[in-house]
């Protein structure tokens, strides 16, 4: 009965949180259709109202239409990126063609477009605020670029490609994630994983029992080309067979090869952009973001493509010299790299990484690192709600309060890696706010950290405490965006301007009293010393060529991908051959330093949301880099600093143009200049 789903009435808990203790697999579907037809049914109301349109009659009912399958739709999602079992990926494969044709039934709606469009055309005329403006502004252009000018004929041929590319993305990451999980590297010897700390030892042996594996160790893997692991395994097999396996995902044939999949979803983008008007998938998505064009990303990434590939080049001289005297090595290969970076970092700075573990328990990153820069900057408090129950008992739940003590909304954290999880870490809005509907946030951080055993604290590598600060700079972006309507609520901004909050909040690691507050001996609680503190600053560029490129690499594929044009993206590609030409075209091909992810496994681009915008993450660091450099040359972490950051970037959200909000904190355009220094590019 309907009246037993809880998916269709508003949810009984605080902050309108998914009541996930009683929602079960079998409720999604159903609440799904009963959803879609009521938004239907509310998009109908609208296009056929026989006044003539204003904000009052169009606009505003359209930003209140939806919200049922809203809920519904954040509700699952979040479930099916974070625990797919297998029931919750058969109602994904379901639901991928459903939801795209409903989302073309609203978006190409001539008669709701009309509307809106003569909303549009008079906005000069209309007594309406700035954001009012903007939100016409942005219907108009997202419909349009949507395709909603186009003719019937031709939106049934752009419904018919959307609803396809929507099952072959979902089709692709649940490749990924089966094959990511059976390639998990087993080891029967604990002498093959000598170098690792005895806590990821105990963290391998958990992963083996977990999968029924008696006396063995598995390395799971990152959905990034590398492993944390290839830094400390001193046994270089060990290195190849985990790096030999990861390289591997998605493209060695079988039911799980991606190959096939991503060249027709290239193919499919690339026609669907030929459908709307322009050249290739990559210039339609930039022509809707700050960036304008696939010109202007080129030439950032091949301004930054060059002395980033000659920085990588020295880097491996030195590395290599050190191979060759240990004899360890006659040549350095891409899973020797990270193993040799600590030898040379050690000699340099006299610092190992991965010693640093047991200063970086996961309970005092998260309550006196992430959270405690969120109390001086912006006046945040914590207090964590063991009463309330999220989708996965991993999963935990957290209240946010302001300075004043008034409820913010609701943080979740979801830290460790499981075989229903897709890799990498995100944010993503449960419960979007919004003033118009009165809804306070409700968002969530997923991290793939591996879980020790029970009992035994969670020690994270520095990488993993920057993804936390990372992922929880998103979620502070959901949390502080205070907006009218809920098209513009919290990461509602263009794609290449998102990583701007998660990057800047990555400054407050090393800022002395939050490192001095979190980074304390697991067992003598004694401070992060002060040469390490000492060292890590002086080693920030290093190995900066690596990991620039490898960047680089990697959205230099997106684009390469994303440039073809229909023609050209419908011969018969060979992938391998594909992406060794583009990254040759680049001068990116250093055989020791291969993309931070390839095609086969490249979730953000083949099943997420960064398709022609993987680029997003440099484009942003510009900002990122220059707006650390404005707060530090005002005082760095203080309220101040935080409130202004708060009112005039966070704070708005998506309702006005993101460069504009910029220019509104910084005073100007951001400069390129701290970001190349940042990167070591400037020789």
């Amino acid at each position: 009965m309907v009246d037993e789903n809880p998916l269709l009435s508003p949810s009984p808990l605080p902050y309108r949180l998914p009541d996930y203790a009683r929602i079960r697999p079998e409720h999604y579907l159903p609440a799904f259709e009963t959803a879609f037809a009521r938004h239907r049914e509310e998009i109908e109301a609208i296009a056929t109202a026989a006044d003539p349109p204003t904000f009052e009659n169009t606009v505003l009912p359209l930003e209140e239409s939806g919200r049922m399958l809203e809920d519904v739709a954040h509700a699952f999602y979040t479930v099916s990126s974070a625990d797919a079992t297998a029931a919750i990926q058969h109602i994904d494969e379901q639901l991928a063609p459903l939801m795209a044709a409903h989302d073309d039934a609203v978006r190409l709606d001539a008669r709701l477009y009309a509307r809106v469009k003569d909303l549009y055309d008079r906005l000069d005329e209309l007594d309406l605020d700035d954001e009012q403006r903007y939100l016409i502004a942005r219907h108009h252009r997202e419909m349009a670029h949507a395709g909603a000018a186009l003719d019937q004929a031709e939106k049934e041929h752009l419904s018919e490609l959307n609803r396809r590319l929507s099952v072959l993305t979902t089709t692709f990451e649940k490749n990924l994630l089966a094959d990511t999980n059976e390639l998990a590297v087993v080891f029967d010897d604990v002498a093959e994983l000598d170098g690792l700390t005895e806590g990821e030892i105990s963290a391998a042996a958990e992963a083996a029992k977990q999968r029924g594996l008696e006396s063995a160790y598995v390395i799971t893997l990152p959905l990034f080309t590398g492993h944390p692991s290839l830094s400390s395994l001193t046994d270089r097999n060990s290195r190849e067979r985990i790096m030999h396996a990861s390289r591997a995902r998605g493209s060695r044939g079988g039911t799980h090869d991606n190959r096939p999949v991503l060249r027709e979803i290239v193919r499919l983008r690339a026609e669907r952009a030929a459908l709307l008007g322009y050249p290739s998938h990559a210039a339609y998505i930039t022509a809707d973001q700050t960036a304008g064009t696939p010109e202007a990303v080129e030439r950032m990434l091949r301004r930054l493509a060059g002395p980033a590939s000659r920085n990588a080049a020295a880097e491996y001289e030195a590395l290599q010299k050190i191979a060759s005297t240990s004899h360890d090595a006659e040549t350095v290969a891409a899973h020797d790299w990270a193993f040799y970076t600590e030898k040379v970092r050690a000699e340099r700075y006299a610092l190992d990484r991965a010693a640093l573990r047991p200063w970086f328990e996961a309970e005092r990153v998260l309550f006196d690192g992430v959270f405690r820069a969120a109390g001086d900057l912006y006046g945040l408090s914590f207090r964590e709600r063991t009463d309330l129950v999220a989708y996965h008992p991993d999963a935990r739940v957290f209240e946010v309060f302001d300075d004043d003590h008034s409820p913010v909304g609701l943080y979740v954290l979801d830290l460790y890696t499981r075989d229903t999880k897709r890799g990498g870490a995100w944010m993503y809005p449960i419960v979007s706010q919004s003033t118009l509907r009165g809804t306070a946030p409700v968002v969530v951080n997923n991290l793939n950290v591996p879980k020790p055993p029970t009992g035994t604290p969670t020690l994270l590598t520095l990488d993993e405490v920057t993804t936390l600060f990372h992922e929880f700079g998103h979620a502070l972006h959901g949390l502080l965006a205070r907006v009218t309507y809920p098209h513009f609520a919290g990461t509602n901004v263009f794609r290449d301007f998102v990583e701007l909050p998660s990057q800047v909040n990555e400054m407050w690691i090393f800022w002395p009293e939050v490192l001095a507050s979190y980074a304390r001996h697991i067992d003598t609680d004694e401070p992060l010393p002060a040469d390490v503190v000492e060292q890590l600053h002086a080693s920030e560029a290093f190995n900066q060529g690596f990991a620039t490129s490898e960047y680089l690499a990697a959205a230099w594929l997106d684009q390469a991908w994303h440039r073809l044009s229909v023609d050209e993206a419908s011969a018969d590609i060979d992938v391998a051959e594909f992406e060794a030409a583009a990254l040759a075209d680049i001068g990116l091909d250093h055989p020791a330093v291969p993309p931070r992810y390839s095609s086969t496994f490249f979730a953000h681009v083949f099943s997420g949301g960064y398709s022609a915008g993987y680029y997003s993450y440099i484009w942003s660091e510009v900002l990122d880099a220059d707006t650390v450099e404005w707060f530090r040359e005002n005082g760095g972490l203080t309220r101040a600093n935080g409130d202004r950051f708060r009112a005039r970037l966070l704070g708005v959200g998506g309702s006005k143009d993101p460069l504009e909000a910029y220019r509104d904190f910084r005073g100007r355009d951001a400069q390129i200049g701290p970001l190349l220094e940042r990167r070591g590019l400037t020789a």
